[in-house]
C-alpha cells in the first residue's frame, strides 16, 4: 500500500492538477493523506469535488509558537508531521500542493525502494514557471546526496518535494523535534547508509512567489542563523539516532 502525504494552505490554484497527476498512478487501495493547515481559500472544495474515496482530509491547527526566522518553514513540517502520523502504507511519498508528478513516478520509486536494503529514494527534478513553461530541466547536475555527514549538513540536500521511503523509518522520524524547520531532512539524514538517487527528473516543481522557499536549496536566513540551525538539528539527529 502506498500513502502519498500532502500539506496543503491556500493551494486552491493547483492543487487539482497535482492530485490529478498523483491519482492516475495509484490503486485502489493507496491512499492519500491531505493535511490542511487552515486554508482561507478554496483548497478544501476544490478537493472534494474530485469526489476519490482514497483521499483523506485532516485539519490541523497546530502552529509554531517560535518566533526565530522561518516560521512558516517550521508551520509546514507540523503540517506534513500530521500526516505522516495518519498514513497506513507500506511506502510514502512527501508531495507539495503545487507541483506535477511526471507519469510513472511512482513505478520507478517504488522499484527503486525495492532494491537491497533501501530506505528512502530520492529523484532529480525539473522547475516550472505559473503557466508550466519549463524553466530548468535538471535541478541537479550531480547526485546532491554525499556520504560525508558533514557535507549533507551544509548542504542540507533533501527535499521532501522528490522522496518516498518505507513505513518502517517512522520509528525513527516520529515524532518530529520541536520547531524542526526542514522535515525532508530530518528523514533523509535518519534513512543513514540506506538511500539511493534517481538522476531522472520525476516532478515538475513549480516555482512561484507563495513557494516556501523561492527555489529548492535557497534560504533566504541570515548566515549566523543556518549555523546555529545546524548545529541545532546536528545534536538532535544524533539524541535520536543513539539514544
Amino acid at each position: 500500500m502506498i500513502s502519498v502525504c500532502i500539506a496543503t494552505y491556500n493551494g486552491e490554484k493547483y492543487i487539482h492538477e497535482q492530485l490529478q497527476s498523483i491519482r492516475e498512478q495509484l490503486s485502489e487501495f493507496d491512499e492519500i493523506i491531505i493535511s490542511d493547515h487552515g486554508s482561507t481559500d478554496n483548497t478544501i472544495q476544490v478537493i472534494k469535488e474530485i469526489n476519490d474515496n482514497r483521499i483523506k482530509i485532516l485539519h490541523n491547527n497546530k502552529k509554531s509558537s517560535s518566533k526565530i526566522y522561518s516560521s512558516s518553514h517550521i508551520n509546514t513540517s507540523i503540517n506534513f508531521e500530521n500526516a505522516i502520523k495518519n498514513s497506513k502504507g507500506d511506502y510514502i511519498f512527501l508531495s507539495d500542493q503545487d507541483d506535477i508528478w511526471i507519469h510513472s513516478k511512482v513505478e520507478k520509486m517504488i522499484k527503486k525502494l525495492n532494491e537491497g536494503k533501501t530506505t528512502l529514494v530520492m529523484s532529480n527534478f525539473s522547475v516550472i514557471n505559473t503557466n508550466n513553461e519549463l524553466i530548468k530541466e535538471r535541478f541537479f547536475i550531480n547526485n546532491p546526496i554525499s556520504n560525508y555527514e558533514i557535507t549533507n549538513l551544509i548542504k542540507m540536500p533533501f527535499h521532501g518535494c522528490c522522496i518516498a521511503f518505507r513505513k518502517e523509518l517512522l520509528k525513527k522520524v516520529l515524532p518530529f523535534p520541536k520547531n524542526l524547520l526542514l522535515h525532508d531532512n530530518w528523514i533523509g539524514f535518519l534513512a543513514k547508509g540506506h538511500i539511493k538517487y534517481i538522476d531522472e527528473p520525476l516532478i515538475l516543481y513549480r516555482r512561484h512567489h507563495n513557494n516556501v522557499s523561492s527555489e529548492k536549496g535557497r534560504s533566504r536566513n541570515p548566515l549566523w542563523y543556518k549555523i546555529y540551525y545546524r548545529i541545532v538539528f546536528y545534536f538532535k539527529y544524533i539524541s535520536r539516532l543513539y539514544f
